[in-house]
């Protein structure tokens, strides 16, 4: 979810880099998580996921709705200022970046989940004062490692980097089944048909998957052709409906009940397609991070006035970094995170406020309530109802696993 798209161009980006934007953008921790998802709600849930992918396809075509009925209107919070003025922007641009500060956590916790597995550490001696758990010091290595790249002030060298986020994705694909066919793991696990209990928890993290709105309107204004946008948002969700999709099946397949929050982490550290699937995971989320702290630390200057002192800056940003780390030392839980940032952040970003600011924008009193709206209306309910039931149930797991 970076905050500006790679390969941008005075004239406008080409229709085939604006397309690696939007897979860059969907091709994040989801994937890691969504054999897990399946493996709480069942087979049939799967049929879920597709409805999801659908409903995050439609809103993200009502925010370019909403994009063109204003010229002025560059990013998402533009959309909730247009439709609800200033506190409509607030609204928005609170969610986006909470979403963005979550996933930067979620980060941290990939990195010392998934180095923890490779190099099986009992306990860190921290400078001869204290002695840290094996999981813990990998944190703290990443977030050392990730500081000095939140400092930059140019973000174009990053956004080029992140592009191999779509590589790192095919990759991961083909390492889970290499691992799977030759490895000697298996497809052997039969599953379970339905599991009511563990719906909302995997409804949360398939819409993690899709929550990539905050971008879409980045992308779309940066298109040399903007009346591509809906044929690139078909072929985007697609191609990552596919990925995601695959991983599930063949991830539930191997590993059945048992499968890991994160799917790298149930992959044989012996075997070689599991050591390159786990590296590839370990490097992204180093080249990703910053570009996902940086717009809410830019948030933070402009909010304190700050923007232009660079000491002060620093410093903010240094600070934001160690809040992370904090809360990724605090809560190590990968998949009660991603479920929650899925259910009440994404749900909220990438589900309810596009139907919402689009209702409100496009309102017309002599206009008959049509199938759209209801359709728009029915979406909002089941948002509503996604969000409630797994912001508690995520939220619960997340308090009683302290």
């Amino acid at each position: 979810m970076e905050e500006s798209p790679i390969f941008s161009s005075k004239q406008g980006v080409t229709f085939l880099r604006t397309v690696f934007n939007g897979l860059n953008t969907l091709a994040g921790l989801g994937i890691l998580s969504v054999p897990y998802a399946l493996a709480v709600g069942g087979w049939l849930t799967l049929s879920l996921f597709i409805l999801i992918a659908v409903i995050c396809f439609y809103t993200g075509i009502l925010l370019k709705r909403c994009m063109d009925s204003n010229s002025f209107i560059r990013t998402y919070p533009d959309i909730g200022e247009l439709a609800f003025g200033l506190k409509g922007k607030i609204l928005v641009a609170t969610f986006m970046y909470l979403e963005l500060y979550l996933v930067s956590i979620e980060f941290l916790v990939l990195e010392g989940d998934n180095l923890a597995k490779l190099f099986p550490f009992k306990s860190w001696n921290l400078f001869g004062l204290m002695k840290i758990g094996g999981k813990q010091g990998f944190v703290l290595i990443a977030a050392f490692i990730v500081l000095p790249t939140t400092w930059m002030r140019n973000m174009s060298v990053l956004a080029y980097v992140s592009f191999g986020g779509v590589l790192s994705s095919l990759i991961l694909v083909v390492c889970i089944i290499w691992s799977g066919v030759d490895d000697g793991v298996g497809f052997n696990e039969r599953g379970t048909l339905l599991d009511w209990n563990g719906i909302p928890t995997a409804l949360s993290l398939f819409v993690f998957c899709y929550s990539g709105h905050a971008v879409f309107p980045t992308i779309y204004t940066s298109m040399r052709d903007k009346s591509q946008f809906s044929k690139m948002m078909v072929i985007c969700f697609t191609l990552g409906t596919m990925c995601f999709s695959t991983v599930a099946i063949t991830g539930y397949m191997m590993y059945g009940q048992n499968v890991n929050s994160q799917i790298t982490l149930s992959l044989p550290t012996e075997k070689i397609s599991s050591k390159i699937a786990i590296y590839t995971t370990i490097i992204t989320p180093l080249t990703k991070y910053a570009l996902l702290i940086t717009p809410v630390a830019n948030a933070l200057e402009e909010m304190f006035g700050v923007s232009k002192n660079r000491t002060v800056s620093l410093l903010l940003r240094t600070l934001l970094v160690i809040s992370t780390t904090i809360a990724a030392l605090i809560l190590p839980f990968f998949g009660y995170l991603s479920a929650l940032t899925g259910s009440f952040l994404s749900t909220t970003a990438s589900v309810l406020l596009p139907c919402i600011c689009y209702l409100k924008i496009s309102k017309d009193p002599k206009t008959k309530f049509g199938f759209e709206k209801f359709i728009i209306v029915v979406i909002i309910m089941f948002g509503v109802c996604v969000a409630i039931m797994g912001t508690y149930i995520s939220g619960r797991q997340l308090i009683t696993s302290l």
